[in-house]
């Protein structure tokens, strides 16, 4: 193997809630697992603040917080970081092999893993508007009254107008969810029809606390540091009428994307990109390698679901080890 060449047992894809609960239980069977952190370490929960629904925290946790707690569990049972951006992968054969460079913009490959298992937790992303005030905090109001999930935030905007934006079934079900909370829910739509399913606009267009604004898009989101989203900017799709809304929340609702991009053709995807598993398992159409969290789950999208999917791969990844007699880790560092 060239000086820059690794191998490992088990090759864990992200470092969210799925990759590091799948490394906590992979490092404490002593498969020593090695965590590729991807181009954003901790998923989607470093982005978000307080998270109040994980269980185990009564008082709630900042999701940077709570993701660092994963990473130092995993550290603590001997998982091995190593921060490089996958550019290719080879399944057609085990062990598998990667190819990694510096980053997105690299040419040159600089490290190639070798992996006997390999467990995909490379999450998924939600699709923003690209607007103005829509980022994360500082630059904007991501995670201080922006957010792609009423699951995870609703519980924030009590007896406080919200905006939802979408058409599918995600805003309907987000929207509806939020209605719990909020006085008021208003639904921001481009165009005069829904996508959404016919049960679930009778249920949106029959609430006494959603409005739709049809024909409608957001342009912008205006509030302070302090107190976070105070209103928004609004344009008429059809009259190109400009106008503004007072609201303290704005939730995203126009879908996910799954970080797969790298498994097309490799594995075998849903129309979207969630990879598919078979049956109970996290077992992907190729055997040994193993798929969990968002890159896999499109229905929950939940931190806590994440972690369990994580747990079930690991657990999938050290009875395949077992069954295919894989002999101890070839450990080699990478030398720079």
């Amino acid at each position: 193997m060239a000086e820059n060449t690794m191998k490992r047992k088990v090759v864990i894809l992200g470092s969210g809630p799925a990759g590091l609960t799948a490394a906590i239980y992979a490092s404490r069977a002593q498969l020593e697992p090695l965590v590729i952190d991807g181009p954003q370490p901790g998923g989607q929960l470093t982005i978000t603040t307080d998270v109040e629904n994980y269980p185990g925290f009564k008082g709630g946790i900042m999701g940077p917080i709570l993701m660092d707690e994963f990473r130092e569990q995993a550290l603590r049972f001997g998982t091995e970081f190593l921060n490089v951006w996958i550019s290719e992968v080879d399944l057609s054969s085990r062990p598998f092999t990667l190819y990694g460079k510096e980053s997105a913009d690299s040419e040159e490959v600089t490290t190639v893993i070798k992996a006997d298992t390999l467990i995909v937790a490379t999450g998924a992303s939600a699709k923003w508007l690209d607007i103005p005030g829509e980022a994360p905090v500082p630059a904007g109001f991501g995670g201080n009254g922006v957010s792609a999930c009423a699951t995870c935030d609703g519980f924030f905007f009590r007896d406080v107008p919200i905006v939802v934006v979408g058409g599918g079934d995600t805003a309907m079900e987000e929207a509806l969810f939020l209605t719990k909370f909020a006085s008021s829910v208003t639904l921001i739509h481009r165009r005069d029809e829904f996508r959404a399913s016919m049960i679930m606009q009778e249920r949106v267009l029959s609430h006494e606390k959603i409005k739709v604004l049809w024909h409608t898009e957001l342009t912008e989101i205006f509030g302070d540091k302090e107190t976070g989203v105070q209103k928004v900017g609004l344009r008429n799709t059809v009259t190109k009428e400009g106008s503004e809304l007072e609201t303290r929340g704005v939730f995203i609702a126009i879908g996910h994307k799954p970080n797969t991009d790298l498994f097309k053709g490799k594995l075998d995807m849903d129309a979207v990109g969630y990879l598919i598993t078979a049956g109970r398992t996290m077992q992907t159409n190729v055997a040994g390698v193993f798929a969990c969290g968002d890159a896999q789950d499109s229905y929950y999208r939940q931190a806590v679901t994440a972690a369990g999917t994580g747990c079930m791969a690991a657990i999938d990844a050290e009875r395949f080890l077992v069954e295919h007699h894989v002999e101890a880790a070839v450990s080699t560092p990478i030398n720079w």
